[in-house]
């Protein structure tokens, strides 16, 4: 039973989650039960899980058949400071986290996704799911982009960030360069002055950049792409994870169409 809000491991998670990353030990940050089922149904290596004292038995009767996993047993006051939500379930879960190579998310014919300079955790892991649904080959976070290990951006995910290829820490010169290489065309998401989404074929080899909230694409990718954009009615822009999720579905029925 650990009770001290001083406890290390407690105080390494803590700071994971403070600063939206990996603990120490290098390892993800994963709260509620859904993203432990998720990272069950995915063989992610879970090293530990966090069980507030409350659900225990729970927690311990959903990992029964994986052996080696450590159940920590945490006092119910004590995790609710440790918690990142705002009404914790009492699961918090430390695993390893996915690998994967540049040339894994850009590996055939479907979109893959870049998100550069995104900082709403909500919208990048949203993005990730969305490409998961819509059959994205992987995701690019650029350097400036929120971390795929934030917990915030893990929840958003709702465990696809456990099965789409993504790396992370790229600059626009890698991105672009990784475009090239790949020979796929480069489209920006872009609100206005860009082609419209409907005269677009996506059908081909293809990436498309997802910009930040604040400033759109950078212009190291935007120089090399060509403006996409979403006709829209009353509104001059989308959010980015709803543009993201369009632009997707589009690639994704042209494909099913053809």
């Amino acid at each position: 039973m650990l009770t001290s809000p001083a406890n290390p491991l407690l105080k390494d998670v803590r700071r994971a989650i403070a600063r939206g990353g990996l603990t120490d030990q290098g390892y993800l940050v994963a709260e509620t039960f859904h993203l432990l089922d998720e990272a069950l149904r995915s063989d992610l290596d879970i090293k530990m899980i966090l069980a507030a004292e409350s659900v225990h038995a729970t927690v311990r009767d959903r990992v029964r058949r994986l052996s080696g996993v450590r159940i920590a047993v945490v006092d119910d006051d004590a995790f609710q400071k440790l918690a990142d939500t705002e009404t914790s379930q009492g699961v918090i879960m430390l695993a390893v986290p996915p690998s994967w190579r540049l040339e894994q998310t850009l590996c055939g014919e479907s979109p893959a996704v870049a998100l550069d300079g995104l900082q709403d955790p909500g919208n990048a892991g949203a993005i990730v799911r969305a490409a998961e649904a819509f059959g994205a080959t992987g995701v690019l976070f650029t350097k400036g982009t929120v971390s795929p290990f934030n917990p915030k951006t893990l929840r958003a995910s709702a465990g696809s960030l456990f099965r789409v290829p993504f790396v992370h820490g790229l600059d626009a010169a890698q991105v672009s360069a990784a475009f090239e290489q790949a020979r796929a065309e480069v489209y920006a998401a872009m609100p206005r002055g860009a082609r419209p989404l409907p005269e677009v074929d996506l059908r081909r080899k293809c990436a498309i950049v997802i910009g930040s909230e604040a400033h759109g694409v950078s212009e190291p990718l935007l120089s090399g792409a060509t403006g996409l954009s979403i006709p829209t009615q009353g509104v001059e822009s989308l959010n980015a994870a709803v543009a993201a999720a369009i632009l997707l579905y589009e690639a994704r029925r042209q494909r099913v169409a053809a």
